[in-house]
């Protein structure tokens, strides 16, 4: 029997998802247009850029503005959200779990968040909104949201 919180939280899925979808692309594509572009504080705070093919800053800087871009608009979402993940996690282990074990203790934080939240991206898709739709028609998500509606026949 379905609850009537159940029915709006089954129907709202798709536009949370959405939701969560654009606000960590642009929160992701600020730090790469910060550390590209000098802008919005630049990189690390202090106004700079990261110098052109510098590894690894550059090419994470780069990631992180066309991943971020790409999540935001919900353009080919899994393939950049993975993308994004392996760049986060390659962030925090090399650069800031050698400091120390905790996230909290290395700094660790945001590259912790933005890696679980775009491995989260990539097993669940874009959600509703996504440009994705557009050109390639529904995606995933919604179908199978409707499976799980669907009472079993077992």
């Amino acid at each position: 029997m379905s609850t009537p919180l159940n029915s709006f939280t089954q129907r709202a899925t798709p536009h949370a998802l959405a939701l969560f979808r654009v606000v960590v692309g642009l929160l992701f594509a600020c730090h790469g247009a910060s550390s590209l572009f000098g802008v919005l504080g630049g990189a690390m705070g202090q106004g700079g850029t990261v110098p052109t093919g510098a590894w690894p800053g550059w090419y994470a800087a780069v990631i992180q503005l066309a991943g971020g871009l790409l999540v935001l608009l919900g353009l080919g979402t899994r393939a950049a959200a993975l993308v994004s993940s392996g760049s986060m996690a390659y962030a925090y282990f090399s650069v800031h779990q050698g400091s120390a074990l905790w996230p909290i203790q290395n700094g660790g934080e945001a590259s912790a968040m933005f890696c679980w939240a775009f491995l989260l991206l990539f097993f669940t898709g874009p959600g509703a909104w996504a440009l994705d739709r557009v050109f390639f028609g529904a995606s995933e998500p919604e179908t199978v949201l409707a499976a799980q509606r669907e009472p079993s026949a077992a």
